[in-house]
């Protein structure tokens, strides 16, 4: 890919149909804490271009290189660029419409989480499925310790996930919370040894894996669809039913996955 973003496809061999595997986005610039500027925007949506397209991809995996997940944006660029009225809007709709995809991926996109996670990286975070953190982790906004506000998503979603209160008094304070804390809270999904980072987002892969990618990815699509709409309660249901009658009356995976449960064997899902 680039220096900025290193791209690696991990197998899932003993859980998938033989060629299936986990694509793990590495971004590196550890030196910067992997601050992230249009650049590494861009490797990201290139990224994510090629895990979409390529259907042995069952799992997104987001992880930083070093000590930290990353720091956010690049500061040391913004100076210049905030003076741009041109490159600065070009750079937060980029921002919006990149960290937008892994919710709209086919795959469920997982932030693993390490050290410093803040602003962008914070931004990040949520844009993916859910995150699992390291005990190192401190996850933060942070753009008010600066005198910025947050573009990438976070004052919109952050509220959405663990609710007015708690996600004003993280904005307005630009404190961290240590990775125990951010579970509490509902930032992260489990916390796990700083060692045992990566074995736990292939773990969940391979669980992934197992499954049909199709349903994997109807279910993603509603759930995404609902979220970022927040359309009334009835209205939510008459989508989510509509979408699974398609998916149970007309998918091979649906009857593949009951025949195999009455044979008591395991499914041999294709994806169809």
């Amino acid at each position: 890919m680039t220096a900025l973003l290193r791209v690696e496809h991990l197998p899932l061999v003993e859980a998938g149909r033989g060629d299936d595997v986990a694509a793990l986005l590495t971004l590196d610039r550890p030196d910067k804490l992997n601050a992230i500027d249009l650049a590494m925007v861009e490797a990201l949506d290139a990224a994510l271009d090629e895990a979409d397209a390529d259907a042995r991809v069952r799992c997104v995996l987001v992880r930083g290189e070093g000590r930290a997940f990353s720091a956010g944006g690049d500061l040391e660029k913004y100076v210049a660029l905030q003076r741009d009225p041109v490159a600065f809007p070009h750079f937060v709709a980029e921002l919006h419409r990149v960290f937008g995809r892994l919710r709209r991926l086919r795959v469920p996109a997982v932030a693993l989480v390490n050290g410093v996670t803040a602003a962008g990286g914070l931004e990040l975070l949520i844009a993916c499925d859910f995150a699992i953190a390291a005990r190192s982790a401190r996850i933060g906004d942070a753009h008010q310790n600066f005198g910025q506000m947050g573009g990438g998503g976070v004052l919109s979603l952050l509220p959405r996930m663990i609710g007015w209160q708690r996600a004003a008094e993280l904005v307005f304070s630009g404190r961290f919370l240590p990775a125990e804390e951010a579970k509490d809270w509902g930032l992260v999904a489990s916390v796990v040894d700083d060692e045992a980072l990566l074995e736990a987002g292939l773990a969940f892969a391979r669980e992934v894996a197992r499954k049909s990618p199709l349903a994997i990815a109807k279910a993603k699509q509603t759930m995404a669809a609902l979220w970022e709409d927040r359309v009334p309660l009835e209205a939510s249901l008459r989508l989510e039913r509509e979408t699974n009658n398609v998916y149970c009356l007309t998918s091979e995976d649906a009857r593949e996955g009951l025949d195999a449960f009455a044979s008591k064997r395991d499914p041999r899902f294709r994806g169809c």
